[in-house]
């Protein structure tokens, strides 16, 4: 019974999340990702690229490539500072500023030892007005994840401007030591996105995600191509 166990761990997120999808938010498509609870490590930095392609998609996003860096700063063991610089490629339209966020986070230290990982961040921000009808964004994030055996699950129900409902849930198998293999889903307004992903273990200080994303309804960018790469420095 017990070697189930993670199976029906899926199960039950899977069907929670479809159960809520039709009151879903707009989730934008500069970061695309599922956070663990884990929190950047006292004095060290993490440097991130986040780096997504519409080959099809809505009027907005279609042919646009978006190119979002990422700087977090771990000041305790269980407190960082994010900052987030959004940019967006356009034919015609060149490289173009779309506005910067704060992300700070606090997560529950591991000497607590509770049995699911849980960490909370709220991200603000500026959004020029041709990419978003808000100038001024926000997000609640709060974050639950859990290892068990090769399997590892995380579900972010955040919320957005304007308390919009957008949550986020990774499911991954570990194949190998080195590779895993999983599926993302992101919801809002009316859209959803499966992205089956893959992560690679490049060693402790390197992060790297991709994945290919379909959108499930009429109202989401039918395709997107999407990749992480992270590197992470010590004082």
């Amino acid at each position: 019974m017990r070697a189930n166990r993670p199976l029906h761990l899926i199960r039950f997120t899977i069907v929670c999340v479809f159960l809520i999808a039709p009151s879903l938010a707009a989730q934008e498509n500069y970061e695309i990702q599922v956070y663990g609870s884990d929190t950047v490590a006292k004095d060290a930095t993490m440097v991130e690229l986040h780096s997504n392609y519409t080959p099809r998609g809505l009027e907005l996003d279609n042919h646009a490539l978006h190119e979002t860096l990422e700087t977090t700063h771990g000041f305790t063991p269980w407190f960082e500072t994010g900052f987030y610089l959004f940019t967006d490629v356009q034919s015609g339209d060149g490289w173009q500023f779309v506005g910067t966020h704060i992300r700070p986070r606090v997560r529950v230290p591991q000497e607590w030892n509770w049995p699911v990982g849980v960490s909370l961040s709220a991200e603000y921000g500026y959004v020029r007005p041709k990419f978003s009808e808000d100038k001024w964004t926000w997000e609640l994030r709060p974050i639950v994840d859990k290892e068990i055996g090769r399997w590892y699950l995380s579900f972010n129900p955040a919320f957005e401007t304007h308390w919009v409902f957008s949550p986020a849930v990774k499911i991954q198998y570990d194949v190998t030591p080195k590779i895993a293999g999983g599926i993302e889903y992101y919801g809002g307004g009316g859209t959803q996105q499966i992205f089956p992903a893959i992560d690679l273990n490049l060693g402790p200080d390197w992060e790297f995600n991709a994945g290919v994303g379909y959108g499930l309804t009429s109202e989401t960018d039918r395709w997107i191509v999407k990749m992480i790469v992270g590197r992470r420095f010590h004082r």
